[in-house]
C-alpha cells in the first residue's frame, strides 16, 4: 500500500482559516455509499434516524502554544532569546513534554518565562522535545495557562495568521469537559446547542467518550510503504456506562456513528468481538484499507490533508475509490477544507464498503 494512493490536489483557496457562523451553518457532504448529496450540518435531524448514537469526544484543548524568554548572565553581560514552546503532553514525573523553538538557545537547568504568574525550567530533552517543569500546579497552573497561551492552531492555519482570542472559543467543542488535547477534534467544532436540542428531540442518542488529540495527529507520513508508518500513541477513556450504552444501541439495531476520526479511533480500539468493552489508556491504533470495523456504522468528519492517516482512515471505511469520488466532488463543489472547514457524514454501505 503506497503513500501516494492518498495524495490528490487542493486547492490553497479551499483551505479555511476561519469557522463557519453560527457553527452549524456549515455545509455538510453526505455520502451514503456512493451516493453524494450537498447538505448543511444543521440539517442533520432530517438525515439521522430515531435511536442513532451520537459519539462525542470531549477532549478540552489547553492553550498549548506559550511565548517566553531565557534570559541568561555571562562575562558579555546578560543575554536574552525569545522562545516559541508548543506543550505536547504530561509526562509522568509532572514536567510536560514540549517542541521548544529554538531548543538549541536553551539549557537543562535555564528558566523560560512566560508572564509574572508562569515560568518553568528546563529539565531535559529528548527526541527533538525538552522536557519542562512549571512553577504552578493544579488549578494556579490552568489560570495563569489560560490567562498567557494561545490556541496551537494547525500548521496550515497558524502559517497564514496568528492565533487570536476568537480561536479560544472557535477551536473549542460545544462539549469540551477533560482537559489534556493540543489539538481540537475538529468534526464536532460544527456542533452548537440549538443542533444539539433538534437532534435530542429527533431521538438521536449521545454518548461521550475522551481522547486526549496530541500533536502527533499533525505529524507527516515520511515511508513510502504506508504499513511502515507507526502512529502517535494518545491516550483515551472508554467508561463502563459508555460501553453499555454503545452496546445496547447496537443489540436494538441501531447504528453508532462517532463524531470525528478521534472518537472512530478509540472506540474500534476498544471493541472486542463486536462488544465495546470499558477502557482507558494510550491508543496508537493505525486503520488503513482492510480494517474490519466492529462499533462504527458510519463517521461525521471534516475533510483531511493528502497522504495522511485520517485519509487512510476515511478510506478504510468508505472504500479507496469511492473517497476518491467524494474528494473530487468536494474540491469541485468549493467545500472548505481541514479544521476549520466543512464536514462530511460518510455512511458506508453495509456489505462490502470496507473491501
Amino acid at each position: 500500500m503506497k503513500l501516494s494512493e492518498f495524495d490528490f490536489d487542493l486547492p490553497e483557496e479551499l483551505i479555511a482559516t476561519r469557522p463557519a457562523r453560527p457553527r452549524s451553518s456549515a455545509r455538510l457532504l453526505l455520502a451514503q455509499g456512493t451516493a453524494i448529496e450537498d447538505r448543511i450540518v444543521n440539517q442533520l435531524p432530517d438525515i439521522l434516524q430515531p435511536g442513532d448514537r451520537l459519539i462525542l469526544n470531549d477532549t478540552k484543548v489547553i492553550p498549548a502554544r506559550l511565548f517566553g524568554v531565557r534570559h541568561r548572565s555571562g562575562e558579555a553581560g546578560e543575554t536574552a532569546a525569545r522562545m516559541d514552546v508548543t506543550l505536547l503532553e504530561p509526562r509522568a514525573d509532572g514536567a510536560w513534554s514540549a517542541l521548544i523553538k529554538p531548543l538549541k538557545k536553551v539549557r537543562d537547568g535555564e528558566v523560560i518565562v512566560f508572564s509574572d504568574e508562569l515560568s518553568a525550567e528546563v529539565v531535559g530533552r529528548g527526541d527533538g522535545q525538552g522536557y519542562l517543569q512549571f512553577n504552578l500546579k493544579g488549578d494556579d497552573f490552568d489560570a495563569a495557562l489560560n490567562a498567557v497561551g494561545a490556541m496551537p492552531l494547525p500548521p496550515y492555519i497558524a502559517g497564514k495568521r496568528p492565533a487570536d482570542e476568537a480561536d479560544k472559543q472557535d477551536y473549542q467543542t460545544y462539549w469540551a469537559r477533560h482537559s489534556g488535547a493540543v489539538a481540537a477534534p475538529t468534526a464536532s467544532l460544527h456542533f452548537d446547542g440549538p443542533l444539539l436540542a433538534a437532534l435530542a428531540a429527533r431521538g438521536v442518542e449521545f454518548t461521550h467518550v475522551t481522547l486526549h488529540v496530541g500533536a502527533g495527529t499533525f505529524l507527516p507520513v515520511k515511508v513510502d510503504d504506508v504499513r511502515d508508518h507507526k502512529m502517535h500513541a494518545e491516550w483515551g477513556e472508554v467508561t463502563p456506562q459508555a460501553a453499555a450504552e454503545m452496546n445496547a444501541t447496537k443489540a436494538a439495531g441501531h447504528r453508532v456513528i462517532p463524531v470525528g476520526t478521534t472518537a472512530l479511533r478509540l472506540i474500534e480500539s476498544a471493541v472486542q468481538d463486536g462488544k465495546m468493552q470499558p477502557w482507558t489508556g494510550p491508543t496508537d491504533i493505525f486503520i488503513t484499507p482492510g480494517f474490519r470495523f466492529q462499533m462504527a456504522d458510519g463517521l461525521m468528519t471534516n475533510f483531511h490533508l493528502p497522504k495522511s492517516t485520517l485519509m487512510m482512515l476515511v478510506s478504510a471505511l468508505m472504500g479507496t475509490d469511492n473517497i476518491r469520488a467524494i474528494y473530487d466532488h468536494a474540491i469541485a463543489e468549493s467545500y472548505r477544507f481541514f479544521s476549520y472547514g466543512d464536514s462530511s457524514l460518510l455512511l458506508p454501505e453495509q456489505e462490502g464498503a470496507n473491501d
